[in-house]
């Protein structure tokens, strides 16, 4: 590779490095405290308090952002129990009815058979023959 196509490419990196860093940097503001340090997420709004115990910086989620996290942790556990009993009352190995397999193979030919006209028509394959109805 020629002197300068590394030399454009390395520039092309760099400037894409650049802003990368600038977006994250206009994306998080930071502000000092008397507790620390806190962290607004110009995109979201959460706010986070960051301080720094035993030189290692430790960040906790704002109050009310908490409320809001636990109160959507409730809903999500309130679905699941729903949808485990809900499987709970479902007999183990139930096989469909023969009725229910019935039905659900008329479906699946009837869209096969659909799909397969339109395939045809933009291939420009003429039409075969209809085929005898199997249900």
């Amino acid at each position: 590779m020629p002197i300068p196509s590394i030399i454009a490419a390395a520039s092309l990196a760099g400037a894409l490095l650049v802003s990368g860093a600038a977006e994250a940097q206009q994306r998080f503001q930071l502000e000092r405290t008397e507790q620390g340090v806190v962290r607004l997420d110009t995109q979201t709004g959460a706010i986070t308090l960051c301080k720094d115990e035993n030189n290692e910086l430790t960040c906790r989620m704002a109050p009310d952002e908490r409320a809001a996290y636990d109160t959507e942790i409730d809903l999500l556990e309130k679905r699941v129990t729903a949808l485990e009993e809900r499987l709970s009352q479902t007999p183990p190995g139930r096989l469909p009815s023969d009725a229910e397999v019935d039905r659900s193979l008329s479906i699946m030919e009837r869209f096969m058979r659909t799909f397969m006209g339109i395939v045809r028509e933009f291939t420009g394959e003429p039409d075969s023959a209809p085929q005898p109805d199997r249900t």
